[in-house]
């Protein structure tokens, strides 16, 4: 027989997800219509839809000023060096049918051996992706490490349900590290919205009452980046480990087989590096 509680939990979950999907412009106008028009009539809906377009709005204002930079002459430069390069290739390919077969045999020789790099605009397009992702985390950081009765969606007491819960929206089994002997606990967890879709945000506390936020999610694009924090690992050749000081807070970022992680603190970057290093390692 149906448990009735489970039956309304699914049902919370799957509304749950037609408002994210609102909230990020990924339904049909008719669609999008109608779940307002029956949001309208759920006082509890109605909040989670304020409380989430609201977060949305916060996240994208802390630094909308960027969206108006102009982009840098050196990524302009790489765009189109990567541009002539690819019209190069089309025009070899123009020039000859079994010259270009023989050009081909070999090149995919040397890239199977690891002799050619990626092409200008897939290294460009990689490393916005990665910067992107580290920047939304320093944002989510920033908005919601300063809570003080909010701080988490599911608490530290409810972790199994939580990395449960988060692990099916992301898309992949999420474990969460343990810094106790640094001295800091879980807090809890929240689900976010980003570029990749769903991701996940794992908050940690010391003592003092200061905050280090996890944050995970797919990655379009792996990133390009330096070797894993420790040499010896066994990681995938797509892990990149990276120290970002672009946002309201420092991160150490890496990405693993498309999927990235994120750790953001106002600490030390040897400290926040030595955390890093942890985290990576348990998971």
């Amino acid at each position: 027989m149906e448990n009735p509680h489970d039956t309304l939990q699914s049902h919370g979950e799957v509304l749950h997800d037609r408002i994210n999907a609102l909230v990020d412009g990924r339904l049909p106008p008719a669609r999008a219509a109608e779940l307002e028009a029956q949001l309208g009539e759920d006082a509890a809906a109605r909040e989670t839809l304020r409380a989430w377009k609201a977060q949305r709005e916060a996240l994208r204002s802390l630094h909308r000023p960027l969206l108006d930079e102009a982009i840098p002459d050196t990524l302009l430069a790489a765009a189109r060096r990567g541009q002539a390069g690819k019209q190069q290739i089309e025009q070899w390919w123009r020039w000859g049918g079994m010259a270009a077969a023989v050009v081909l045999a070999f090149g995919v020789g040397w890239l199977s051996h690891g002799q050619l790099g990626s092409p200008a605009p897939q290294q460009l397009a990689a490393a916005r992706s990665a910067q992107s992702f580290v920047h939304q985390a320093s944002l989510a950081h920033a908005v919601f490490s300063p809570e003080v009765r909010h701080p988490v969606e599911v608490t530290a007491a409810q972790q199994e349900h939580l990395v449960q819960w988060l692990s099916k929206r992301v898309g992949r089994p999420l474990k969460v590290p343990v810094l106790a002997a640094e001295g800091y606990e879980l807090v809890g967890g929240r689900l976010l919205s980003g570029d990749g879709g769903a991701r996940a945000q794992f908050m940690f506390q010391n003592a003092a009452g200061l905050r280090l936020t996890l944050y995970l999610g797919a990655v379009d694009s792996a990133s390009p980046g330096t070797s894993a924090p420790e040499p010896s690992s066994q990681a995938s050749h797509e892990t990149a480990f990276r120290y970002s000081g672009d946002g309201p807070v420092p991160s150490f970022y890496w990405v693993d087989q498309g999927f990235g992680y994120a750790l953001s603190g106002a600490i030390s970057r040897d400290e926040l590096m030595k955390l890093a290093r942890l985290v990576y390692q348990q998971l």
